[in-house]
Order: C-alpha cells, then structure tokens, then sequence
C-alpha cells in the first residue's frame, strides 16, 4: 500500500524521526518461522502452493515477493523487540499481520509477526509475561489462535463486534463494540481495561497492534472514531506503559480511509505520541 511509502517520508520531512531512527530488515530465518507457524504451512507458502481457497482466504495473489515481504516484517518486529529491552520502545512502519495463523493465512496476513517476535523473547527468556494490546478494528483472531494455551501471553484485543472476522477466536479478554462507537465510550473502555490489566497481570513486555481502521471515515471500520480520538487512544496505550516502565513495540495494522491523508496523519500520530511520552 501507498502509506508504507508516505509514512516514513512524512515523519522524516516533520523532523519526527531522522535516517538514524531507521533499520531495513533482513529475511527472518526458517528456523524461527517453524517456532511459530506449522512447518507444513510455511512449506506451501515458501513455494506457493496454497490451493486456491487458501489464497483467495489471505486476500492476496500469492507471490515470492509476497512471501519475501512477510518474512522481511516479522523479522522487523522480532528485532525491534530486542531495541525496545534496551530503549524501551520500538516502532515498525509495517507489521500487525494479527490475521495470521498457526497452519493458514487469512485477512491480508501470511505470517502472525507479533506472535514471532513474542515467541522469540519467551524463549531466550528476555520477558516472562506478555501484554498484546490489540486495538485494529478487527478482532486479532489468529493471535488468540496462536496463543489460546500460552499463559505467558495474555492477548487483549478491542473490535469491532460485528466487523470481520464474523466468527472469532477467543482471546484472554475481548470487548465487541457496536457500529459507530464514539471517542467518548471507546477510550474510557481502554483505559478502565488497561489499567486493570496491567494491575493484574504486571507484563513485562507489551505489543501494540496499532490500526487506525477504527475511525470514523475508514471504508472498512464501522466505528466512530475522529483523528483525535485516535492520537488519545495511543496516549493511553503509551502512558500506561510508561507508568510502570514497560517496553513496548508498535506494529501498524490496518487504515483504508478513503483519504491517505487522513490514514498517514492517524499513523503519523502514533509516532508523534510515542515519541513524546516515550522518548
């Protein structure tokens, strides 16, 4: 998409983020893959042999360059939350593929990198309990897959309640919102919930699945949310965490405002908040 373009070009040309504040991925290794995904789904997506439903399901044509595209952003959100244990926060341009799941792909999403990176920080034992503060408009069912019988990651998802995907998963906590929900509702609902769960659980570590397909003027949102509504949204996802230390990575989810101007400012917000709370 055009954003992934613009996003970076607008945040440099702000003078929100410098060349410095940026790195280009390298491929993630199979090796790491396999961890999350099963190996017999990787190997028919690492040689394009999704059957046609299997396709049609992830909503792309399936290509080298997509696979290639996939593995190159996971391998961004895994290396950023190495950044983020040493600087506390870590932001991808791209990422939360939250549709991914154990065996398949769905919903523009082949491989989950949220799910990757958090595997990857259990494992070498860098965290001990994960919060995955998701908050696109639609539900993150594949991350609630991946993770229904891991306590070490509790996943937080707030949607749309009759947005795709019409059947859900099941996460730690999920809260369905009706069509339309406004500023008002929605961020008193964030924030009665973060703050109870970051009381309860004491994460060590945070994901943010940032889409900004919850506003108001997005094509495929069904929620009321202005731009301002939004940048608020972030700040309590970003104070919450500041106020007990925790590290946090931001993967960028979806935005199909009929606008791109409007999706690169919601986008762009995100910086801008975490850069000022955080930085």
């Amino acid at each position: 998409m055009e954003k992934y373009e613009l996003l970076p070009e607008q945040l440099l040309y702000e003078g929100t983020a410098t060349e410095d504040n940026f790195f280009a991925p390298t491929p993630l290794p199979e090796s790491e893959i396999i961890k999350t995904h099963n190996p017999a789904y990787w190997h028919k997506l690492k040689h394009l042999l999704l059957n046609r439903k299997e396709e049609r399901r992830t909503g792309f044509p399936l290509s080298k360059e997509l696979v290639n595209r996939e593995i190159v952003i996971a391998n961004g959100t895994k290396t950023l939350s190495e950044f983020a244990l040493k600087d506390g926060c870590g932001f991808n341009i791209a990422g939360g593929t939250h549709h991914a799941y154990t065996d398949r792909g769905e919903g523009f999403c082949l491989l989950n990198d949220i799910a990757i990176a958090s595997n990857y920080l259990l494992e070498k034992e860098l965290v001990h309990q994960i919060l995955v503060v998701d908050l696109d408009v639609h539900q993150g069912n594949g991350t609630a897959e991946i993770f229904q019988n891991n306590k070490k990651v509790f996943t937080f998802s707030m949607h749309g309640a009759n947005n795709y995907p019409y059947q859900k998963e099941q996460s730690d906590l999920d809260i369905g919102l009706a069509d339309n929900t406004e500023d008002d509702l929605y961020l008193e609902l964030l924030d009665k919930n973060l703050r109870t769960l970051f009381n309860q659980l004491e994460p060590d570590f945070v994901f943010f699945q940032s889409g900004v397909d919850v506003l108001a003027s997005d094509k495929l949102g069904r929620l009321g949310l202005t731009l301002n509504g939004c940048k608020q949204r972030d700040q309590i996802v970003f104070e919450s965490c500041k106020r007990d230390g925790i590290p946090i990575v931001v993967v960028m989810g979806g935005g199909y405002s009929p606008k791109i101007a409007d999706i690169i400012e919601a986008h762009a917000n995100t910086f801008r908040v975490g850069m000022k709370v955080l930085g």
